[in-house]
């Protein structure tokens, strides 16, 4: 080789980690946008919804029917997954996020706008429930093409790291709707419940703008660009249909989905029950929402470096670390949020989010790389969202139900978590370490 070649392959090399850190920027702040918009909508339900859409239930059974509509955004996140997995494994990943992110921004913005019960009546929780699944569509599409895009651009070994800012965008994302909604639930109470819940939603149109552009300008994954030129080097006419090569072997599927349950529980758990259940014993609302965002910011350095762990020593222990330390915890963590002493939420709030960025840090990776490239985008997507649904979409909502049934007594709380965590840590263990997979050539 050359000196000249052998510069233009420093070149080459140096061109490549560059946009591979663009991408995985690109990915970090639109996930970021992307769940600003989603988990802004879980503090509101479990503070605001009841009273403003809501107000003629009892109390409980409005927050359990706040929770059903939240509950609509995780049943809407599959069929997302799966339509804009369809397109991202057809057309390519890059066209997909900015579609996804699109109709997020415009979905969020409109929930902002909904009339009060005076003026629309009952017809304001049904725009509620169509917008939030709008919300789950759009957010269904938007994490199998960060995630992807993020792990296509990356070098064999920093996988689970560059994947894992896909996934940091999730808290940093509540941390920022959390703040947001906290200022303005500094207002008195009616003035918060007419208007001021409704600013954070209606600044969505200004983050759009942001993602968009942010989108616009990154290149489309090279894993999957080769996967293309391939096609048409060897004159492939008859492209697979990417649904049915995933679904004629589910297991791939069916394990990531329940692998990956618990965590969602945990995330959604500590967005809406533990901050509810905190503010019902005395603590002041709008710091229990300042703490929970002041934990979510730490959380973001957790879930990155665990990612980076599990290049190290494999998705699958930081995982099930992670699941065995929730379980270990749960129970004290109530005494905590009950005590009315803010240090000791925040360190309650902070200890749950580290036991979930042992699980999540490492999951955008270790679902993404159980499927072959030209059905990536609609396995990992499948998969994620699938787990997103069992584990977060309906937790709310039972938690609620089983702690209003009990009189208030958190043990079948503590006991639902704790098993989920159990099946999921089962399900973990029955998978193969994958962090060693050659995405040019691996098929699941």
């Amino acid at each position: 080789m050359t000196m000249n070649e052998q510069s233009l392959d420093r070149l080459d090399a140096r061109t490549k980690n560059r946009e591979a850190r663009r991408v995985i920027l690109s990915s970090y702040l639109g996930s970021t946008i992307e769940y600003y918009d989603f988990l802004l909508y879980a503090s509101a339900s479990a503070l605001v919804f009841p009273k403003v859409f809501f107000a003629q239930l009892d109390p409980l059974a409005g927050t359990i029917a706040a929770y059903g509509t939240f509950a609509a955004g995780y049943i809407a996140r599959p069929l997302g997954g799966a339509i804009f997995g369809h397109f991202g494994d057809r057309l390519g990943r890059k066209r997909m996020l900015i579609l996804s992110m699109l109709i997020m921004g415009v979905a969020s913005t409109l929930i902002g706008l909904i009339p009060p019960k005076e003026v629309i009546g009952s017809a304001g929780a049904i725009v509620l429930v169509l917008l939030r699944v709008m919300q789950g569509i759009a957010v269904g599409g938007e994490w199998g093409g960060a995630a992807l895009m993020a792990l296509e651009h990356s070098t064999h070994g920093k996988r689970g790291f560059a994947a894992s800012f896909t996934n940091a965008g999730a808290p940093t994302g509540a941390a920022l709707g959390t703040f947001i909604l906290g200022m303005f639930a500094a207002l008195p109470e009616a003035q918060f419940l007419a208007w001021g819940w409704r600013i954070p939603f209606l600044l969505s149109v200004l983050l759009l703008v942001i993602g968009l552009v942010i989108r616009s300008k990154v290149s489309e994954s090279p894993i999957f660009a080769a996967a293309v030129a391939k096609d048409e080097a060897e004159g492939t006419t008859k492209k697979k249909v990417p649904i049915v090569e995933v679904l004629r072997r589910p297991r791939a599927l069916i394990y990531t989905m329940l692998s990956g349950g618990a965590g969602f529980a945990l995330q959604v758990f500590l967005a809406t029950f533990a901050v509810g259940y905190a503010v019902e014993h005395g603590a002041p609302r709008q710091s229990v929402l300042y703490v929970f965002a002041l934990a979510s910011l730490l959380q973001v350095a957790f879930v990155v470096a665990m990612g980076r762990v599990s290049d190290h020593f494999g998705r699958r222990p930081v995982m099930l670390v992670g699941l065995v330390a929730f379980i270990a915890l749960i129970y004290p963590m109530f005494g905590w949020l009950a005590s009315r002493n803010i240090l000791l939420i925040f360190l309650a709030l902070t200890i749950g989010l580290l036991c979930h960025a042992l699980i999540y840090g490492p999951l955008a990776a270790f679902v993404s790389e159980r499927f072959g490239t030209t059905a990536r985008y609609t396995g990992a997507s499948l998969g994620y969202q699938f787990a997103t649904l069992l584990g977060a979409g309906f937790t709310p909502g039972i938690l609620a139900s089983i702690y209003a049934a009990s009189q208030r007594d958190t043990a079948p709380v503590v006991l639902y978590l704790a098993a989920m965590s159990v099946v999921s840590a089962i399900f973990i263990l029955l998978t193969k370490e994958s962090k060693d997979h050659d995405l040019h050539t691996y098929e699941h």
